[in-house]
């Protein structure tokens, strides 16, 4: 993957997250800003997304830790994949989302 494709793909995660989010009932607040996205719940806690270019790795810090994913696509996953437990991003957003709120997050993410 070329560094250019690698900040598409990551702008597209990002503007799908900030649509997500728009959809729920709660008041969670985010803001973006090149290929970072920090979403506030409503305890104040972050969440932040970003990228980061040297490893083309998409990183996620929360409460619960820091989490590297690499994009995988061969014939038995596609996707972006944590680098230590093999989950998958969009699986650990939402823990990380309903553990640091308190409340059940399930952002509708391909």
């Amino acid at each position: 993957m070329t560094e250019s494709e690698f900040k598409e793909q990551i702008e597209e995660i990002i503007i799908q997250i900030e649509d997500a989010l728009e959809e729920l009932d709660n008041d969670i607040d985010y803001e973006s800003s090149d290929g970072m996205l920090t979403i506030v719940l409503e305890n104040k806690s972050q969440i932040i997304i970003n990228r980061q270019s040297a490893a083309l790795q998409l990183w996620l810090a929360a409460k619960s830790g820091g989490y590297h994913f690499d994009y995988i696509n061969n014939d038995d996953k596609k996707g972006w994949y944590d680098d230590r437990s093999g989950k998958l991003f969009f699986d650990t957003l939402n823990r990380c989302l309903t553990e640091q709120s308190g409340e059940n997050i399930d952002l509708d993410l391909g």
